[in-house]
């Protein structure tokens, strides 16, 4: 019977299946193969007893089923690997697990997941920064109202607003790569670290068996490899599920009945409630946000597993089950949702238009304010009139041009011509259009 919701309604298929059971069995049974191969290179075990057990290091023979019996008698998860595979190897058994400990075959089998795991985020984010860019392209020029305190600002234009999140997505990409050598790595260091069952050529085996995995070893560990790695990949999941939470957070103010400006794509035969037949909720969006909390938590949780006791405890080991595995898979679903979002998004013209004017041209303010500058008026003087002229517009609810061209001060500096250029929300947009086109030749 499914419990967690990750089973039955949240995450995509090809992440779950890196964290499910039977693929976690399978990669430790690779670091398993992988440690009786470099005993073997290394003259400690007869080769032959090593191919004997990498052939048999599979779930094909191994069975899961089997490993959970063992378990359930000894309890303890990878004794029962070892011995499951033990059985497996007839005499060649002998040699499995020979001086690891079992951090040495956890850690390392978690960094084959994680490897696995990196490609499909790394994917994720691409898509998503393309699709940004794509939205960034299409509407770089679609002026709208800017908000600062939830309230109408200056103009501003889409493209800028998409520009600025896919900045944000490339910077993740980056951070992802920056970590990768921090995080993939793996240990054969025995109990506390030392090596000292492992042999005198301690130090080569582990480099042998990481070589063979595909990954780095650990310069120092103790039994455990340290645990900031994880938290800091954490963090990053964190960091990039409160981007993804962040454009929710905006697509959802959006789409409010009262702004309506843009909103999620919505299906023909979708519901938007079961009561109300005329919604159509941001539903990705909410969902984006709800979720985001999840992994936030999650990362926080994490960085309670760097102080463990001493050379190591177990309180890391249960945790790391629920967090690392939920944390990957609802991040990879709500960047997936969020690539969804972004590319059906749909945007209401007319009314981005009508918010634009809503405030009868005040939202100029600045402009009028800056063209005054320009034609003499000291700064502060400037700024104290236009203050003073939008407080009767919006007293008395007159368009904001209506005020300015009745005041002598205004009319002195500026023709009727320079005043209408001055009110034109599509002459002030700034830069905006080419930080986009810079943006594009810069990250694309």
């Amino acid at each position: 019977m499914a419990v967690h919701p990750i089973e039955y309604r949240y995450g995509r298929n090809a992440v779950k299946r890196i964290f499910e059971e039977e693929n976690k069995l399978q990669r430790m049974l690779d670091v398993e193969a992988a440690l009786v191969r470099a005993h073997a290179r290394l003259g400690n075990i007869p080769k032959a007893d090593a191919e004997a057990i990498s052939r048999k290091a599979s779930v094909e023979f191994v069975k899961l089923q089997r490993v959970k019996e063992i378990e359930d008698e000894i309890n303890h998860d990878v004794m029962a690997v070892v011995r499951a595979l033990t059985e497996q190897c007839g005499d060649a058994g002998k040699f499995v697990h020979l001086g690891a400990t079992s951090n040495d075959i956890l850690d390392t089998s978690l960094a084959l997941q994680l490897r696995d795991y990196i490609k499909i985020l790394e994917k994720g984010l691409v898509d998503l920064k393309k699709i940004l860019l794509k939205q960034a392209v299409l509407h770089k020029k679609l002026v709208c109202v800017g908000r600062t305190h939830g309230q109408h600002a200056v103009p501003t234009t889409y493209g800028l607003k998409l520009a600025i999140w896919a900045s944000e997505v490339h910077r993740h990409i980056e951070r992802l790569n920056e970590i990768k050598p921090r995080i993939l790595v793996g240990k054969m260091s025995g109990a506390v670290g030392t090596q000292a069952a492992l042999g005198r050529n301690a130090m080569k085996l582990q480099d042998l068996v990481m070589r063979d995995l595909g990954i780095k070893p650990t310069l120092v560990s103790n039994q455990v490899v340290q645990r900031d790695r994880h938290a800091e990949f954490m963090l990053l999941l964190a960091l990039i599920s409160e981007t993804l939470n962040k454009i929710g957070v905006e697509v959802r103010n959006l789409q409010r009945s009262e702004i309506a400006e843009v909103a999620e794509g919505f299906g023909k035969k979708q519901v938007g409630s079961s009561t109300m037949p005329h919604k159509m909720n941001p539903i990705y969006a909410e969902r984006i946000c709800g979720l985001s909390r999840v992994i936030k938590a999650d990362a926080l949780a994490e960085l309670e597993n760097i102080p463990l006791w001493h050379e190591r405890d177990l309180t890391n080991s249960s945790s790391e089950r629920v967090l690392i595995p939920e944390a990957c898979i609802l991040t990879d679903y709500i960047l997936d949702l969020s690539v969804d979002l972004i590319r059906d998004l749909v945007f209401y013209k007319e009314n981005i238009k009508k918010n634009l004017n809503l405030s009868q041209g005040r939202i100029m303010a600045e402009s009028v304010m800056v063209r005054l500058v320009d034609k003499g008026l000291g700064r502060q003087d400037a700024h104290s009139l236009a203050r003073k002229l939008s407080m009767i517009s919006y007293g008395k609810k007159k368009p904001f041009r209506d005020v300015l061209v009745k005041d002598r001060t205004v009319m002195k500096y500026l023709s009727q011509n320079e005043l209408d250029d001055a009110l034109d929300p599509e002459k002030y947009i700034g830069t905006a259009v080419q930080q986009v086109d810079r943006l594009l030749k810069t990250i694309r």
